[in-house]
């Protein structure tokens, strides 16, 4: 049964039409949602993706992470894959290697995108596919009544800093109310297919007023 995780998304989310296009976008299907300013950090040893890492940390060049539907992350022969058509960029902030063909990433998503029809499998098994890169949210100040919202961010952050956890990549831009929402889903425990619908949507008040209704719900923020 699927899992209500209080968010009221009825429908696909409709996609924006955006100037810029990637013929040639290398794939990453996690089982997880990156957002754009999001931390990534990377255990990386299959062969294409080791290879993949080492390509585009040589050519100064991203990759795309997006969301597995069916499917696990590490290649098997009768395992079939199937992940979502939007995700998002993965620039490589830093890239060590503990141990002959392994790599550890730590990485920031940036921009969205969705992809042009099917992705194709190479045949080292790492998927490639045509995208075009969606606008960036713009830059807003959360409204008045998600404030509450934005308090309770900024008391979580200080709470985990505490705890020797730094989770959210700096500046903290608690002003901007895409960053506010997306810090938020990154940590919020509901559902993979309720945090892509989250990334997809357009309008960052919106995002963040969805967050701030199913933190009410839940008794975080004051009704």
């Amino acid at each position: 049964m699927p899992k209500n995780d209080g968010f009221r998304l009825a429908g696909p989310v409709p996609p924006m039409t955006g100037h810029d296009s990637i013929s040639a976008l290398p794939l990453f299907p996690l089982g997880a949602v990156l957002f754009p300013g999001g931390l990534l950090a990377l255990k990386v040893f299959e062969a294409r993706y080791v290879d993949l890492i080492a390509d585009c940390l040589r050519r100064q060049r991203p990759f795309g992470v997006v969301c597995l539907l069916q499917g696990g992350e590490v290649q098997a022969r009768k395992s079939a894959v199937q992940f979502e058509n939007a995700g998002v960029l993965a620039r490589l902030d830093n890239v060590d290697s503990e141990q002959p063909g392994v790599l550890r990433a730590r990485c920031t998503g940036t921009r969205r995108f969705r992809l042009d029809g099917a992705a194709a499998q190479q045949s080292d098994g790492l998927w490639v596919g045509s995208a075009t890169l969606l606008p960036d949210d713009e830059g807003q100040p959360p409204d008045a009544a998600l404030l509450p919202t934005v308090h309770a961010l900024a008391n979580a952050i200080d709470t985990l800093k505490t705890q020797g956890a730094e989770v959210f990549n700096e500046p903290h831009r608690l002003d901007d109310a895409g960053w506010v929402a997306n810090r938020w889903c990154e940590i919020l425990p509901i559902s993979l297919p309720a945090k892509q619908k989250l990334m997809e949507l357009d309008d960052p008040q919106v995002r963040l007023q969805l967050v701030h209704d199913y933190l009410r719900g839940k008794g975080v923020v004051a009704a």
